[in-house]
């Protein structure tokens, strides 16, 4: 099989029909899509429509913040789209002439039917930072459960309003909240492709790479400071490790034929490859620095998408080792394999949970491409989407929720599902086919 071949194959086989390419994976065909029940346009400030019955949520009011006005970002406003985007909150707003010095009402509030509120405010300092306050009370139980300060720079407005909801989510929910971190993905307008990192609701995005040729398969370091990705700019697959901070970035893996498909083992110190320089597309372990792979996988079938056990015990990849693509689970030394998905014929795109409790995969199904997840434990599969051009899933740091591509009444979508409830939200994402996203860890300090 010629290498031009070989890309071509692998890299559609196991891919949705939406993203077959005619060159490279250059071009991709559309793909009919069915109704999503979600809110509007893909803007920083958005409200999230929510469906299906029995949906329990955290009551919670935000108070908009004093003078925010004064500040270029709407911190109230991105706060609240974060609330509502986890999935886990019934989120109110009121302008009550108060901040975070104010002690509540708590009688009068309460017969407003209130029981989380939340007060803020924005100072504009003299050297031209701004001083962004907050507290957090429970109406019901009239306890103060603690606010914090910020003085930040302009640019860090944003990431100032993450930390207030990720505050909020921990008290509320007893979790740690992940609108901190960061994600990664691929956009491709006018022949040209970017690799973009953004904030976790796909605001605030930085081009990492700009190519002429495709860029695939980003994939988060666990320290979240380096992306592996793959990139065709020497009109070949080559495996690269990118520092995000500085921009330099190392060749992983060039070798001949392909070099694709790079996820990190959960101590960073070596990725998991699919590799074809020994005649098929196989699976390797490599050195973060590169160096001699380590073949895992020994079968005359196409071996791709590796992603580790988050405890580092097992590799679950895709084969066509018994006829169509299947997910399968190996130690992660190599060794006996084991078929892991049974519900339909074609199961790609592995992700699983932080806690390595669950499996998030993409499966055809009557000739939709549709986001499913598996309990591990019980073998339960469900089906988390209604869309039918799904791709890529990829966890939250805390498990909670996971980001995918789609399309949207014909158009690209980036989109977070609580997989608990089902609530799907709709991410802003830069212009143009947008595919591969994934979800950074949690950073020092998150």
């Amino acid at each position: 099989m010629s290498n031009s071949f070989f890309v071509l194959f692998q890299n559609i086989f196991f891919q949705p029909v939406r993203r077959i390419s005619c060159l490279k994976i250059a071009h991709f065909c559309a793909f009919a899509m069915g109704a999503l029940v979600l809110m509007g346009q893909a803007q920083a400030q958005f409200r999230v429509e929510v469906a299906g019955v029995g949906i329990t949520q955290i009551p919670i009011n935000i108070n908009q913040f004093k003078d925010e006005s004064l500040s270029p970002q709407k911190i109230t406003q991105i706060i609240q789209a974060d609330l509502e985007r986890s999935a886990k909150f019934k989120v109110s707003s009121n302008a009550f002439a108060m901040d975070e010095s104010s002690r509540p009402d708590f009688n009068g509030l309460r017969q407003k039917a209130l029981e989380n509120f939340l007060t803020g405010s924005v100072t504009k300092l003299a050297d031209g930072r701004f001083d962004v306050r907050f507290r957090l009370w429970d109406l019901i139980k009239t306890q103060d459960l603690g606010g914090a300060s910020f003085a930040v720079v302009a640019p860090d407005l944003r990431r100032a309003a993450h930390q207030i909801s990720d505050f909020i989510y921990e008290k509320l929910t007893g979790e740690k909240g992940v609108f901190s971190t960061r994600i990664a993905y691929v956009t491709k307008s006018s022949n040209r492709f970017n690799l973009w990192i953004a904030d976790a609701d796909g605001e605030n995005a930085q081009a990492a790479l700009t190519s002429p040729e495709p860029i695939i398969s980003p994939n988060w370091a666990p320290n979240g400071q380096q992306l592996a990705y793959v990139s065709f700019e020497s009109r070949k697959p080559v495996v690269y490790v990118h520092d995000v901070a500085s921009g330099k970035r190392r060749i992983v893996a060039n070798f001949k034929g392909s070099n694709s498909a790079p996820s990190w083992s959960p101590d960073g110190q070596s990725l998991a490859v699919t590799l074809s320089r020994d005649g098929g597309s196989q699976i390797y372990l490599i050195a973060s620095s590169g160096g001699e792979p380590q073949r895992l996988t020994q079968s005359s079938s196409i071996d791709t998408e590796p992603t580790f056990m988050p405890d580092g015990s097992a590799i679950y990849f895709v084969s066509d080792r018994g006829g169509s693509p299947q997910i399968y689970r190996m130690p992660a030394k190599g060794g006996p394999v084991a078929r892991v998905t049974f519900n339909g014929t074609y199961n790609i795109s592995p992700s699983l949970s932080p806690d390595g409790k669950f499996l998030a995969y993409i499966s055809r199904q009557g000739g939709q491409f549709k986001l499913y997840l598996m309990d591990l434990t019980t073998e339960k599969v469900q089906a988390l989407t209604e869309t039918s051009a799904d791709e890529k899933p990829s966890f939250a740091p805390n498990g909670k929720l996971i980001i995918y591509a789609t399309q949207i009444q014909g158009k690209e979508a980036l989109m977070t599902v609580n997989w608990e409830n089902k609530i799907s939200a709709r991410l802003s994402g830069q212009a143009g086919d947008i595919r591969e996203p994934h979800w950074g860890p949690f950073l020092k300090g998150n």
